[in-house]
C-alpha cells in the first residue's frame, strides 16, 4: 500500500500545567506539519493553541482537531502519517471510536470522556487517509521535541497561531539546542510505504 493523495508529515503534543491539582491549569497544543516539494525539499509550518482551564487529554485531542481543520481549509484531500506521544490519540483513532460508535457513542464503562472533541476529532479527519504513529515523549525525537516546544510555550504563554499555519522556527530551534538532547529530524516519510489506518 502507498499513499493515495499527498503526504503530509504531522508531529503533535500537548501540554497542561497543573494537570489533575487544584485550581487553573492552563493547556497548550503545538502541531509542527512538514510537506515536500518535488525537488525533494521539505518545507515545514507550525501551528499552536491554548485554553485557560483543561487537561493533558483535551488537548490532545484539540492537536488533532485545529490541526485537521488548518489543512483541510483549501479543500485539500491529504495522506497524512500523525505522529504524537498520546496513546490516548493513537490507541482511541485505532481502537477505541470503532467500539463506541458502533455503541452510539458509549463505551461499556458509561459516557465517553470528551465525547464532543472526540466526535469533532473523528469529523475534522473528512476524507483524508490517516497513518497513527506513536513516539515515545521527551525521548529526544526531535520533531516531537519541537511540537512539545510549541505546546509548552502556547500554555505558559496562552497565546495562539490564530488557527492558522505559519512559518516553523523547527530549523533555528534545532541549531540551538544542546548537543545530544535531541536526535537528528526524522526524514520525510516514504509515500511508498504508507499505512493508512482503516477509514473511520
Amino acid at each position: 500500500m502507498s499513499a493515495r493523495y499527498p503526504l503530509v508529515a504531522i508531529y503533535a503534543d500537548e501540554s497542561c500545567l497543573g494537570n489533575g491539582k487544584a485550581g487553573d491549569t492552563p493547556g497548550g497544543a503545538g502541531a509542527l506539519i512538514e510537506y515536500a516539494v518535488r525537488d525533494g525539499a521539505v518545507h515545514r509550518f507550525d501551528l499552536w493553541l491554548s485554553e485557560a482551564n483543561t487537561t493533558n487529554n483535551r488537548m490532545a485531542l484539540r492537536s488533532v482537531i485545529d490541526t485537521f481543520d488548518a489543512i483541510s481549509r483549501k479543500g485539500n484531500t491529504l495522506s497524512v502519517r500523525f505522529t504524537t506521544d498520546s496513546r490516548y490519540i493513537v490507541d482511541g483513532m485505532t481502537q477505541w471510536v470503532r467500539g463506541w460508535r458502533a455503541r452510539g457513542w458509549t463505551r461499556k464503562g458509561g459516557a465517553v470522556e470528551n465525547l464532543e472533541l472526540w466526535q469533532a476529532a473523528v469529523a475534522s479527519l473528512r476524507d483524508h487517509e490517516v497513518e497513527w504513529r506513536w513516539v515515545r515523549g521527551h525521548n529526544g525525537h526531535a520533531q516531537n521535541e519541537y511540537a512539545n516546544h510549541l505546546a509548552t510555550r502556547a500554555a505558559a504563554e496562552q497565546d495562539s497561531s490564530g488557527a492558522k499555519l505559519v512559518a516553523s522556527g523547527f530549523d533555528e530551534w534545532v541549531s540551538v539546542q544542546k548537543a545530544g538532547s535531541t536526535g537528528a529530524p526524522d526524514p520525510f516519510p516514504d509515500a511508498d510505504v504508507f499505512r493508512p489506518a482503516p477509514a473511520l
